[in-house]
């Protein structure tokens, strides 16, 4: 097979060009998306770098869609964000990698790429984006590629994480983007309805099935018919209605409270928790059977605390819904940053709402923030404390395992350098420019921290 490599970065496309040709293939490449658009034609494959200096991956994978309809396309890119991996996926994207690489993965996603060359590839272009999730951490861009990849399935979802951690939201969006965008979205949220009145929401009810039911009435899953239907806290259920959505997700059909008709509906489920699902089944509270046929795929939303490089970009997103221009101080981004967020994202637009409240002039100040989160922030060790714990505690287990110094030195550098490789788009080059590093010594650096697998940190 011949495959095209379209990268930037010289390093990065000649260990890709070694990884096709270690799998039997033939592998051209070239730095620039016009000439890649030209190239196109004669190959079967091509691996397409989103940050190229002339087009964008988008625009050339857009373009390859009418000028190479046949030519499968493997999008790679340091920058994990939805809007690129669900644009990627929807313009026929056979796959979509993050940087830094993995040899293992990019090898096994070639053969898998090749292996069902023959299927053709939808195209579906994503030109509005009703609902939106935000991140460049990379807690955030796993679940970004999770929901790309959920898009293009009608397979059951399972979405898990802490309370307030945006579950609604990635319900939303994979919906808006998935096949049945224009069809119905039906929420329906388990946690605070009694067994009975959960069933009728959910099954709907016949007249006379209870007292009060004097009409017959549809339920959320004819509502959602052809459309997407987002049970919330679905660990709640009962077992009487775990029995009863085991048999609607198994068989597609269900029968209405009180009723003896069997109705069949075809749509998409989603569901949502914030409990252990496997825990639950381990106790006997929940159905192994309804767990495994609700987890075909999950998606674990990440709390706030562990990606709080994203604070100042969902801070500033909260403050739009203001009625007035608004802006944090440096003095109060830091204090939020601080803080750990044992309500997630819900905790911080309540925060952000209460300041806009009570703040009158265009800056945010710390003395604008709910009082019990200043209290709390200004109580917390600062970021320097806390890394000081962390490395004596690491310290401590390091000494006990009879570690030498450079073996520690080398594991703390090899630590540093990756995080700061994440920070610079997964490049090497422009990471030794803006920290002054010399350039060769960083990829000798580089390589000594993972020996033999150059492409896996550029």
């Amino acid at each position: 097979m011949n495959i095209l490599i379209i990268e930037d970065e010289s390093a990065i496309a000649s260990a890709l060009a070694s990884v096709c040709k270690r799998l039997g293939h033939s592998a051209q490449t070239c730095a620039s998306g016009r000439t890649g658009l030209g190239l196109l034609g004669g190959c079967d494959l091509a691996i397409l770098d989103i940050g190229l200096p002339d087009l964008s991956g988008l625009e050339v994978l857009k373009a390859a869609r009418t000028q190479a309809p046949g030519v499968s396309i493997i999008i790679i890119t340091a920058h994990g964000n939805l809007d690129n991996a669900v644009a990627a996926r929807q313009l026929g994207a056979a796959a979509y990698l993050v940087k830094p690489l993995d040899l293992h993965e990019v090898e096994a996603t070639i053969s898998q790429v090749l292996a069902a060359a023959a299927a053709p590839a939808g195209a579906k272009s994503a030109d509005t984006m009703p609902a939106r999730l935000l991140g460049g951490a990379p807690a955030m861009q796993r679940v970004f590629l999770e929901i790309a990849h959920a898009t293009t399935t009608d397979a059951p979802i399972l979405l898990s994480g802490p309370t307030g951690t945006g579950k609604s939201l990635a319900a939303r969006v994979i919906h808006a983007h998935s096949p049945r965008a224009n069809a119905p979205f039906i929420t329906l949220h388990c946690g605070a309805l009694p067994e009975q009145l959960l069933e009728s929401e959910l099954f709907g009810h016949v007249k006379g099935a209870f007292t009060g039911a004097l009409t017959d009435r549809e339920g959320h899953i004819e509502r959602a018919r052809g459309g997407t239907l987002f049970l919330d806290e679905i660990g709640d259920i009962s077992p009487t209605v775990q029995a009863k959505l085991l048999r609607f997700v198994e068989e597609r059909s269900f029968t209405r409270l009180g009723g003896r008709e069997d109705i069949r509906i075809e749509l998409r489920l989603i569901t949502a928790t914030n409990k252990n699902l496997r825990d639950e089944v381990k106790a006997g509270r929940f159905r192994e059977d309804l767990f495994y046929r609700l987890h075909v795929l999950e998606i674990a939303m990440p709390p706030l605390r562990e990606r709080r490089a994203d604070i100042a970009a969902l801070a500033a997103n909260f403050l739009t819904a203001a009625n007035r221009p608004l802006t944090l101080a440096p003095e109060t981004l830091a204090l939020i940053e601080r803080h750990d967020w044992p309500g997630n994202l819900r905790e911080l637009r309540n925060a952000l709402e209460h300041a806009a409240a009570v703040c009158t002039g265009p800056i945010i100040l710390p003395a604008h923030l709910p009082r019990d989160l200043r209290e709390a922030a200004e109580s917390a060790p600062d970021i320097e404390s806390r890394l000081t714990t962390a490395l004596a505690d690491w310290l401590d287990a390091q000494l006990a395992a009879k570690a030498s110094y450079d073996t520690m030195h080398d594991a703390l550098e090899a630590m540093a350098l990756r995080h700061l490789l994440g920070r610079f788009d997964g490049k090497p080059t422009v990471l030794a420019r803006e920290t002054g590093m010399n350039r060769v010594t960083l990829r000798k650096k580089l390589n000594a921290s993972d020996p033999g697998a150059e492409s896996d940190v550029e």
